[in-house]
């Protein structure tokens, strides 16, 4: 089996694994997918900060999202996945989870 050991593979796996913590801790903490896959919503200030508290992991996996530019602020200041991050998480949860056109 050959390993692909580009610098993009390793951001990609760190990538990923971020996009899975996240929609794993957006789920304890009662948000669905669709809180950061639909642009107009997003995780507000108050959100990001419990997400923050209930987990040391939020805080790394929030920067991965944002250094990769899988993740920004949209207008209404909400942190939401770009087109970029919709895209691979859906390539890793399906788009059936989340409903997002």
């Amino acid at each position: 089996m050959q390993t692909d050991t580009t610098p993009n593979a390793g951001i990609q796996r760190s990538l990923r694994q971020c996009l899975s913590n996240a929609a794993f801790l957006l789920y304890q903490q009662g948000h669905v997918l669709e809180t950061i896959t639909i642009p107009f919503r997003g995780l507000d200030s108050r959100a990001l900060r419990q997400l923050r508290e209930a987990s040391q992991e939020w805080h790394a996996c929030q920067r991965v999202l944002e250094s990769s530019e899988a993740a920004v602020y949209n207008e209404q200041g909400r942190f939401v996945l770009t087109a970029m991050g919709r895209e691979l998480l859906f390539d890793m949860f399906g788009q059936g989870a989340a409903d997002c056109a």
